[in-house]
């Protein structure tokens, strides 16, 4: 059977839609959680591994508070040299593309720049065709997802950029054909996104303003349908890409 493995970081970001969406298909979905003390898991030859966001960042690597993010950079590491299928959400996908060479940098804007914040519902727009990239198949030009971060990606020379905003370049990226990282959350259900408003609040009052999380519940009246859609639609894609690495068929 396959197994996804999920590196999660805190209580309140979970596998979500990836993780139903892996069910669906029959798949173990198995849950590590290094900020709990469990260690770095082994995996196996059918296991694909998906790492989660959290307010944690490539910049505390090697601070006593996280003791785990350097051994999770090495986990990620280890799978790029394998070529074993890897997903990272936000914190994963700035950790994955730390692991492969690149860089993460406070998130600015203007000039002179200052500290930006891109948090709330926006487009990201592909910077490929689905004929080029099948996990962008059926998705049109871009889709409506829901950001919350404050910092930037620089991407190393081995990575495919796959999606952008006007704000933050560095949204989608491919390395290799088995791995992918996505700065944007497609994965949070909307119970779940009730939960980061009520227990990260003053994080988005911070980046939009005293009326923060009535902005972000009024962009999901907007946007959310055609964004989990959109978002199933993606996250299926890129499990397909992960069944076809693991099961050795052919990839498009």
């Amino acid at each position: 059977m396959t197994d996804l493995v999920v590196i999660q970081h805190l209580e309140r970001e979970g596998p979500g839609r990836f993780g139903e969406e892996a069910r669906r298909r029959g798949w173990a979905v198995t849950v590590c959680r290094p900020d709990l003390g469990e260690p770095m898991p082994r995996l196996g030859a059918d296991q694909a591994l998906l790492v989660l966001g959290g307010p944690m960042g490539v910049g505390d690597i090697g601070s006593p508070s996280f003791p785990w993010l350097a051994a999770e950079v090495a986990l990620l590491r280890e799978c790029l040299a394998c070529e074993r299928p890897v997903v990272g959400l936000c914190l994963g996908a700035q950790l994955l593309a730390f692991a492969a060479g690149g860089q993460v940098v406070p998130l600015t804007a203007g000039d002179p720049p200052v500290r930006a914040y891109e948090v709330g519902w926006g487009p990201v727009d592909w910077t490929r065709s689905e004929g080029q990239e099948p996990v962008l198949a059926g998705l049109g030009a871009g889709l409506p997802a829901l950001h919350w971060h404050g910092d930037r990606i620089r991407l190393p020379a081995a990575a495919t950029l796959l999606g952008s905003t006007p704000l933050c370049a560095e949204q989608m990226f491919r390395i290799g054909h088995h791995a992918h990282g996505l700065q944007f959350h497609a994965e949070v259900t909307d119970a779940a996104l009730e939960v980061w408003l009520e227990e990260d609040g003053d994080y988005v009052r911070q980046a939009l303003g005293p009326d923060g999380v009535e902005q972000i519940r009024a962009g999901r009246e907007r946007w959310g349908e055609e964004g989990e859609r959109l978002g199933r639609r993606l996250i299926n894609n890129l499990l397909d890409r992960v069944g076809a690495l693991l099961g050795g068929y052919p990839l498009l």
